[in-house]
């Protein structure tokens, strides 16, 4: 069965730019990470140019026409800034939107008035995992990041403090409860219950974020101390506002997208038929692209309008918003470019069929292959969808509950050590102005500790229900 289902993804998959075996692919992949690690931590090469070498590197290696290794970076770029690039701008547009208007101001005197000292880091994954439920994992850190920052400098905490429970909340949502896409693929894939599924991930994701995100944020406080970046603080102007804007316009306006996504997200389940009007509808406005969009046309209104802004002050705060990110998007395009250059080589399949010879329990195994794919590609969503697929043949014998706890091993697994081949690494690493280094002793590590808590409680659930 297991053979059966690796042949299935071979079948639906794109042909590989190369037909390398598994040990020099398995070589390749070293190759390329070392080159991409060296360039920018010996030689200070810009994340962009190091990522794009090392890709070419990757390609050279694995044996790939240098024709179709360009080819697999430049879509890979293509995709992931079509995919992230209009949401970070937006995001950068509706926080400059939020600084400028006083309501970024009202959000944090009023999150630093209710929840002060140590029940900080607490209220922040509180936050992020309320926002990150519906919310793809880009677009909840874009929304975030705003009131990350000014916590941090306004209440003197440091960054990771604040930042780890928040991404820990985004993360633990991405990888483990549905309606985000990984967790749907994996539950159509194995025929999993959504509502099981999502139940049971609420009872593993509560424990795992509590330890990923509060717990950890004192050790990676002390291994990482960094100050809140002044460069991606949203920088208020010298015109300071004759007025802000109330806590409940401001709070409304940022979690719109919120409520967009999370309405798409119900009606997809409830009415669950794609030509029905009213699902169609739904689909539109709550796609991140247009929840977003409708965030910041609201916010000229509801921020702008009380803060006394007129159209062209309007105009020069989405061109000021827009200046700082064009950095971070080509870095975030270049890492998406790598993992699809990792992906046309070959590696994600290499990763399946050397698994097929695995013999460990199921769970187990649904585990280990969407880390090794997750390693090897850096996407958490072709891990999720690739070893969702593997072993799908499995659950045929498995009660419906073991059948969710499989789909959140499976979730588990593509959470684990993100670094330099994931688009989401370099997401972090810009916008909280760390080194390479610092981003694994902090974001990386971070994310281990989510996917090993989560395979474990996994597995002990699987014992005891």
């Amino acid at each position: 069965m297991t053979r059966l289902s690796v042949e299935m993804l071979a079948a639906d998959a794109p042909p590989p730019i190369t037909s390398a075996g598994h040990a020099q692919l398995g070589i390749a992949v070293l190759v390329g990470i070392a080159v991409i690690v060296l360039l920018i931590t010996k030689f200070k090469l810009h994340a962009f140019l190091a990522l794009t070498i090392g890709s070419l590197a990757l390609g050279a290696v694995a044996g790939a026409p240098l024709d179709k290794a360009i080819a697999s970076f430049t879509t890979g770029l293509g995709s992931t800034v079509a995919g992230v690039g209009v949401l970070i701008a937006l995001g950068a547009v509706l926080g400059k939107l939020l600084a400028d208007s006083g309501g970024a101001d009202e959000i944090v005197d009023t999150i630093l008035a209710r929840a002060g000292g140590r029940a900080m880091p607490w209220a922040m994954v509180l936050i992020a995992s309320v926002i990150g439920l519906p919310l793809f994992f880009e677009v909840g850190i874009v929304l975030l990041i705003p009131v990350v920052l000014m916590v941090a400098q306004r209440g003197h905490y440091s960054l990771m403090r604040i930042g780890v429970p928040a991404l820990a909340g985004l993360s633990v949502m991405h990888g483990l409860i549905p309606p985000h896409p990984g967790p749907l693929v994996a539950i159509d894939a194995v025929g999993a219950d959504l509502g099981v599924t999502l139940a049971l991930g609420i009872v593993v994701a509560v424990p795992t974020v509590i330890i990923a995100g509060p717990v950890f944020s004192k050790v990676a406080a002390r291994w990482v101390d960094v100050p809140a970046p002044d460069r991606m603080l949203p920088q208020r102007t010298a015109q300071e506002p004759e007025r802000r804007p109330g806590f409940g316009a401001t709070l409304a306006t940022v979690l719109l997208p919120v409520a967009l996504m999370l309405a798409k997200a119900l009606v997809d389940i409830v009415v669950d038929d794609p030509a029905n009007r009213t699902q169609r509808v739904f689909d539109v406005v709550g796609s991140p692209l247009i929840a977003l969009l409708a965030a910041v046309l609201v916010a000229f209104f509801t921020l702008g309008r009380p803060a006394g802004f007129t159209r062209g002050r309007l105009q020069q705060t989405v061109e000021k918003g827009l200046a700082p990110i064009a950095g971070i998007l080509l870095i975030v395009g270049a890492g998406g470019g790598f993992k699809q250059t990792l992906i046309d080589s070959g590696v994600g399949r290499m990763i399946l069929e050397i698994s097929e010879d695995w013999s460990v329990p199921a769970l187990l195994l649904a585990w280990l292959i969407a880390v090794a794919i997750r390693l090897a590609t850096g996407s958490a969503t072709v891990a999720t969808v690739s070893a969702a697929g593997l072993v799908a043949p499995l659950a045929a014998d498995m009660s419906t509950t073991h059948a969710a706890l499989l789909v959140l091993a499976v979730g588990a697994g593509s959470l684990f050590f993100s670094h330099v081949n994931d688009a989401g690494f370099w997401l972090v690493k810009e916008y909280f102005g760390l080194t390479v280094g610092q981003t694994v002793k902090t974001w990386s590590v971070m994310e281990t500790i989510i996917s090993v808590v989560a395979g474990g409680l996994v597995l002990l659930l699987s014992l005891v229900i």
